[in-house]
């Protein structure tokens, strides 16, 4: 006798005509009836393939019974997944994920939709506020910040607005007749807001953390930031494509978001983060001689990776490590933003421009940020007019003005390593040094070149005029430009290169050997991974 077949797959019975049918739940309706679907056929077999079509136009997806009894955990998931997840962005979609699997479901998820009260909801908020941390508790404590408190409450809001908007959560207070909507959440008392200090770093600071920046081959992208206030992502997205060197006009239209492991090109969160700037002619002068010896359409490319951005989380580790070298104060990346904000405050830039140039929705928030700098200048402002009236020296408490005097020397801390992308310099005998530059080619292996020199410091030139021809090389190869492979590649892989470039038609592995006098073996190794080269694809041996 066949088994009772598993809910949520559908029945299939036969019918007094003789024919077999199959049904299915695709939905409920308001009342929470459910929708169904059915298909025919003249035999069960035929019905049961057809029954899984159907399921499978339906995009496989189990509906859920909305009603008020259902489990708070069952609705927190209907909801994000139908009403939430649509509309978000990646890296938002996984710190929603975070609160609800996480958090929500595990604490409350067994209780029924229509009997969570504001008492649950407060007790598991205190909860997670004292002991909710699910790693690193080690190190930073049991507790949850409470910022992290704040947003796992307001997820669980909204979740909870829409169940009280499809009439799912009730109570009926005894001055009322009829039925009133509540959501439980809204009356929790939450952890208070603590806005994040701000940090800025002074004249000095910036003089000697760009001074360092350089030594380490990071001077220009620090610089730029520093510049314009862009944000990390923004920062790292940018291309050559975005810059206009003739007017300096910079174009900021896309961000770079880490996302799973890896890194996504979206669109800026705003409308108003869509915008176009203008670069100092000082700043635009150093791009241009930073693109002399970079290779890809990314401003900014990883130097492992050319084809690749820089990942966010290195910037952020070589910015503590640049900041300690430089004996600066330890800041977040953003917090170099806000540098460049409060700069161009105390030089008298308007909040209406610095708004625009920074990507702010409104003035309104910057003024909010920025709170203490245009208080600050308010105070200096009204010491000059002192100053201008009275003919009086006045001078702010705590900020009296200092004497003029020279920058002390800075000098910056060569890093033990050589950063990736340089090569490397040894001496081999008293007079000698030796330089090695070793990079991944198209064809997925490391090809080295030396270059010797009398001094490390000839050396050192001789090998940085190296690495610019081979970046070169190598980025013609990707462009499908060139097909002159560098010494140490088989010839005959060469040979194949060259007969594919001049006939690219031929796709007949066993004509290609005939022609080039070769065994059909050594064609079908290296055909594939000749193709994707030249068409500017990376090497199967690279994906592998």
């Amino acid at each position: 006798m066949a088994g009772k077949r598993k809910r949520g797959e559908g029945t299939v019975r036969l019918r007094k005509d003789g024919r077999w049918e199959g049904r299915v739940v695709v939905g409920y309706d308001e009342a929470g009836n459910p929708k169904t679907k059915n298909v025919l056929a003249k035999t069960k077999k035929e019905c049961v393939e057809k029954l899984e079509q159907l399921k499978e136009q339906c995009d496989g997806h189990r509906p859920t019974q909305v009603r008020p009894d259902m489990p708070f955990g069952v609705w927190m998931d209907y909801w994000y997944q139908n009403f939430s997840k649509p509309r978000l962005r990646p890296t938002t979609q996984l710190g929603y994920e975070g609160w609800i699997y996480n958090h929500l479901i595990p604490g409350l998820g067994s209780i029924q939709l229509n009997r969570l009260t504001q008492a649950d909801l407060q007790q598991f908020f205190r909860t997670m506020k004292e002991s909710g941390r699910k790693s690193n508790a080690e190190k930073r404590g049991k507790g949850m910040a409470d910022r992290s408190v704040r947003s796992c409450h307001a997820v669980c809001q909204m979740a909870l607005d829409k169940a009280v908007e499809e009439r799912l959560i009730y109570r009926n207070p005894a001055v009322e007749e009829k039925l009133i909507h509540s959501n439980p959440a809204a009356g929790c008392r939450l952890p208070p807001i603590k806005g994040r200090e701000m940090q800025v770093l002074t004249q000095e600071e910036m003089r000697r953390f760009l001074i360092q920046a350089k030594a380490e081959g990071m001077y220009e992208l620090f610089l730029l930031d520093l510049t314009t206030g862009m944000r990390r992502g923004e920062l790292l997205a940018l291309r050559w494509d975005d810059l206009d060197f003739a007017t300096g006009k910079l174009r900021i239209d896309k961000q770079i978001c880490p996302v799973g492991g890896k890194l996504i090109v979206s669109e800026p969160k705003t409308k108003a983060a869509n915008r176009t700037i203008i670069l100092p002619p000082a700043m635009v002068e150093v791009l241009a001689e930073y693109k002399k010896g970079i290779f890809s359409d990314l401003m900014f490319p990883s130097r492992v990776k050319p084809e690749q951005p820089i990942d966010p989380g290195y910037v952020r580790k070589r910015l503590q490590i640049i900041l300690k070298r430089a004996g600066c104060k330890s800041v977040r990346f953003h917090d170099l933003r806000h540098t460049f904000a409060t700069m161009s405050l105390e030089n008298g830039m308007d909040v209406k421009t610095l708004s625009t140039i920074i990507g702010h929705v409104s003035s309104a928030t910057t003024l909010n940020t920025y709170t203490h700098v245009t208080d600050e200048m308010r105070q200096k402002a009204a010491v000059n007019i002192d100053r201008g009236i009275a003919g009086v020296e006045a001078a702010m408490t705590g900020n009296e003005e200092k004497a003029a005097c020279s920058e002390p020397e800075f000098t910056p801390v060569q890093p033990a390593r050589r950063r990736p992308g340089t090569g490397y310099v040894k001496q081999i005998k008293e007079n000698l040094w030796e330089g090695r530059y070793s990079p991944v080619w198209p064809d997925g292996k490391k090809h080295s070149r030396n270059v010797y020199g009398h001094t490390e410091a000839g050396c050192e030139e001789k090998l940085a005029e190296l690495i610019l021809q081979m970046k070169a090389e190598i980025a013609a190869l990707r462009s499908g430009a060139s097909t002159e492979y560098p010494d140490g590649v088989s010839p005959k892989k060469k040979a194949i290169a060259a007969y594919l470039r001049e006939n690219p038609g031929v796709t007949n592995k066993a004509k290609i050997a005939r022609d080039l006098n070769m065994d059909r073996t050594t064609v079908q190794r290296y055909y594939d991974e000749i193709r994707a080269e030249l068409r500017g694809e990376e090497s199967p041996a690279l994906r592998a």
